[in-house]
């Protein structure tokens, strides 16, 4: 029997997910479930834990992995479940002589991982779009995040293991790669930063139809990725930016390196650069301390910088973090201030929808006659189309969460 992965969390996750098929069946491991864990929030930690117990139940004969951010933050939490069979950290999950193994718990210090081997993978399962990892790991340290601990430090992927990574997937089909990591903007090969990587791949690999980059750092954006947004009709128009919050006395306390006025100046300036760009964005709701003034202010962000989509977290304090240890919220006014931040995304989802209408756009499609703008937002087309196939449509409706095509 094949080896399968149950995947959380990030898109990193997804491309990690396909290494660990690949180095886990090299390895001749069969009958296995691998379960990759995100360690985002409590309710992620929560839903693997769910999700382990009912593989278990459906399938007792098959041996159970635990691996991911989770498993590296806190491997002894995994490890004593009973239906658990092995926990692996992040780096070793990666690593093909891991699989030939049956150590219990196979999870070293993260922290001393200081650089980047490339894996080369054919396909993303399931993926119209093709995901590169270009980076691993956060320099930061944001009080409410775990990820550094699950993660590690910095490292980047030299340029030109990742320009033939996506010129074989090109290869292998996809017309649209999108480049991932846990603070992608922070890349650093030599010389290069993330704007001479863009450039570099759409130049050296001209076949690609679509580049696209995965949630980015705003206070990290270097000239030559504004000049290639400006400028490269190839890479595509959207930013999920990692705001967080709107109110400056907040963003000091969760250590973050941006103002309120630099996230609006940031999207006014590229705005300017790239008039059909569209924005996403995180927020978190309910960080402690924040009073109804604060909280106001994220929500005014949301129109401050024309966003269109909101990805909210009620705040859960991630044990070991210093937001752990601040005056917590009760749960109820979190939970209110996530519903409230959720109305405030779908109203400038609308907003979005309903400037679109009469639109022409290109639409990679992906399944069930669904497929994604250049801005991504979603299209129900009126037909099914193939999988990664890239059509020119005219935006007719909506229904409030997608376009319709005419």
């Amino acid at each position: 029997m094949s080896v399968d992965i149950v995947t959380f969390g990030c898109r990193l996750n997804t491309y990690e997910s396909e290494v660990i098929r690949r180095e886990a069946a090299g390895a001749g491991v069969a009958d296995a479930v691998v379960v990759n864990t995100c360690a985002v929030t409590a309710e992620a930690v929560r839903q693997a834990k769910q999700s382990i117990r009912r593989i278990k139940r459906e399938r007792p004969e098959a041996r159970i992995v635990v691996t991911g951010c989770a498993a590296q933050t806190a491997p002894e939490l995994f490890a004593g479940m009973p239906e658990v069979d092995r926990v692996v950290g992040n780096e070793e999950k990666l690593d093909a002589r891991l699989w030939q193994t049956n150590e219990k718990v196979a999870v070293a210090d993260i922290m001393a991982v200081k650089t980047m081997r490339p894996h080369a993978v054919d396909s993303i399962d399931g993926r119209a779009r093709a995901f590169v990892q270009v980076q691993n790991g956060c320099d930061h340290r944001c009080t409410f995040c775990i990820i550094p601990y699950g993660r590690g430090n910095s490292r980047s992927l030299p340029v030109n293991d990742v320009v033939a990574q996506v010129r074989r997937l090109v290869a292998n089909g996809y017309r649209e790669v999108v480049l991932t990591g846990v603070d992608v903007t922070s890349y650093r090969a030599g010389d290069a930063r993330l704007g001479a990587l863009v450039k570099r791949i759409l130049h050296e690999v001209p076949e690609l139809a679509r580049l696209r980059l995965s949630s980015i750092d705003s206070v990290e954006a270097d000239a030559d990725l504004l000049d290639a947004l400006a400028n490269e009709p190839r890479l595509m128009p959207h930013l999920h930016l990692s705001l967080q919050a709107g109110d400056d006395l907040i963003l000091k306390r969760m250590k973050r390196r941006h103002s309120r006025a630099d996230a609006i100046s940031f999207c006014e300036l590229v705005r300017r650069l790239r008039p059909d760009v569209a924005f996403g964005a995180d927020i978190i709701a309910g960080f402690p301390t924040e009073h109804d003034d604060m909280f106001a202010r994220s929500l005014d962000l949301v129109d401050e910088c024309g966003l269109t989509t909101l990805h909210v977290f009620p705040f859960s304090p991630r044990p070991g973090t210093p937001a752990a240890r601040m005056p917590q919220l009760a749960r109820d006014i979190v939970k209110e201030r996530a519903r409230l931040l959720r109305e405030k995304g779908e109203a400038a989802l609308r907003r979005h929808l309903e400037n679109e209408i009469g639109a022409r756009r290109s639409v990679l499609a992906e399944s069930n006659a669904v497929g994604r703008t250049e801005q991504f937002t979603p299209v129900r087309l009126t037909e099914t189309v193939a999988p990664g196939a890239i059509l020119d449509i005219t935006v007719s409706a909506h229904d409030g969460r997608q376009l319709i095509a005419a």
